[in-house]
């Protein structure tokens, strides 16, 4: 209760979470919200690239869709791409960081070599190569993310496993006879949540940036799915006499990213204030 006070005093934080309550709130209900529901899936040629004004006041596409109709159905899609992508590289991540942080064998080894060949390569260069063998669709882009972001987890918890496993409260539940998986289970990985949801959080920011960088370079769900890195593809011809073809989906992405990042600053803060920003380690009597 105390984190969450301390959340919602920090500015930043309500921001973040303002802007992610609103994503939610569009995609949940976009066909109520959407002046032109029908033109996710039809096209109004008279209607091509009207400027933002009137009914359509966020303008109109290549094709004569309602840009901000596109837009809020866009939001689901981009919601279920960053949630399942990133709930599978937990998944993944979580437990390798566990097992390998755990243990100190050639096992631990094996899986801390495996996640840095990873690591090692830029993760969109490896997203791109991975979409692009399986062919343009949203569950080959949801793949493609979450094989590029769990060594990012693993890496995570693999240190902070290492840094309390020889706490004393790991040694008692060793001493009493618990086995590995309960001691993983229900001592380690609590202490180490806070960690975890922080990065989550970022996490899922991450991962609307590069789904869209996908679907730009149209590795993306094919069309006329409403997504917002093919809506920015799809507009570039037209530049810059229709600017609000791009602006639209690239404000969105902007301020989505940014939600998403200002909540796990913050969510960092309460769940550790130690950590708070501006703090003063003086203030500690150092």
């Amino acid at each position: 209760m105390n984190g969450f006070r301390r959340l919602l005093r920090d500015r930043s934080a309500r921001l973040g979470l303002i802007v992610i309550a609103g994503l939610v709130f569009c995609a949940v209900f976009a066909g109520v919200l959407a002046p032109f529901p029908e033109d996710v899936n039809t096209y109004h040629l008279p209607r091509r690239l009207l400027g933002p004004g009137g009914i359509n006041f966020l303008g109109t596409d290549r094709m004569g869709a309602d840009i901000f109709s596109r837009l809020l159905f866009g939001a689901r899609l981009t919601i279920l791409t960053a949630v399942v992508a990133t709930t599978f590289a937990v998944l993944i991540g979580v437990p390798i960081g566990l097992i390998a942080g755990y243990y100190n064998n050639r096992l631990s080894d094996l899986l801390m070599r495996v996640s840095d060949v990873f690591l090692a390569v830029p993760q969109i260069v490896l997203a791109i190569a991975i979409a692009q063998t399986l062919g343009p669709a949203i569950h080959n882009v949801i793949l493609a993310l979450s094989i590029t972001y769990w060594p990012f987890w693993a890496r995570l918890v693999y240190a902070e496993t290492r840094s309390v496993r020889n706490e004393v409260f790991v040694e008692a539940a060793v001493a009493i006879g618990a086995s590995p998986l309960r001691v993983m289970a229900l001592h380690i990985l609590p202490s180490i949540a806070s960690s975890v949801i922080v990065r989550t959080t970022i996490g899922l920011g991450g991962t609307i940036l590069v789904a869209a960088a996908l679907g730009f370079l149209g590795l993306g769900p094919p069309p006329p799915t409403p997504e917002w890195g093919r809506m920015i593809a799809e507009s570039r011809e037209f530049l810059p006499q229709a600017w609000w073809y791009a602006a639209a989906p690239g404000v969105a992405i902007l301020l989505v990213v940014m939600g998403f990042n200002l909540l796990g600053d913050g969510l960092r803060d309460a769940l550790d204030p130690r950590l708070s920003r501006g703090t003063d380690d003086r203030t500690d009597g150092r």
